[in-house]
């Protein structure tokens, strides 16, 4: 189960990036891969269109969802949610840390 959301903020658990937080900008569930802003840049040489020339360029490419760990919004730890349902049925997150709702 993904508990990592489009717009979260997470931090990096392991890898050449450990320790550094970014904003989620793509998730892949049935791969079970993210993508963060600003982390785990990798570079691709591009071939020469016609809108763009030849070169090298840098990008994110995809973390595996077991290298991150959501961050609490209010508290600012890294936190793994707990789920509970409000009163018209409808599944929220909860931080474990601070008892918040994670929106």
């Amino acid at each position: 189960m993904i508990n990592i959301k489009k717009k979260d903020k997470v931090i990096v658990l392991s890898g050449k990036d450990k320790g550094k937080q970014g904003e989620v900008l793509q998730v892949f569930p049935e791969k079970s891969r993210v993508i963060v802003s600003k982390i785990n840049f990798v570079k691709r040489h591009t071939k020469a269109t016609q809108q763009d020339p030849a070169g090298i360029r840098e990008k994110e490419a995809a973390l595996h969802i077991s290298k991150i760990m959501l961050v609490c919004p209010k508290c600012s730890q890294p936190t793994k949610p707990k789920y509970d349902f409000l009163s018209d049925g409808k599944k929220i997150r909860i931080c474990k840390r601070c008892g918040e709702m994670i929106v």
